[in-house]
């Protein structure tokens, strides 16, 4: 695996701003587990939906947004259109 080989956690770019976000949008709870295993910022923002719990919650994926809560997420974190992870679980 790349991650295996030295490559960054937490690298960001594109749309889903990084792996961590893209992992928790679609729900891969097993790539999230691993992802934080090595280190990655549960807070880290960018892409379109801010941080990783916001694009969880905007999902419905329970286990993944109950994971990043374990590991510290900030669920008043501002971002995306909703304003927080919170708000957008609940619409």
């Amino acid at each position: 695996m790349l991650l295996d080989k030295g490559a960054d956690v937490n690298a960001r770019g594109g749309v889903y701003g990084n792996a961590l976000q893209a992992a928790s949008l679609t729900g891969h709870d097993q790539v999230v587990q691993m992802l934080l295993d090595k280190g990655a910022d549960v807070n880290a923002r960018g892409g379109v939906y801010g941080n990783a719990l916001y694009a969880a919650s905007s999902r419905g994926h329970d286990q993944v947004v109950r994971m990043l809560l374990d590991k510290g997420a900030d669920v008043n974190a501002q971002c995306g259109e909703y304003g927080n992870a919170l708000q957008r679980g609940g619409c």
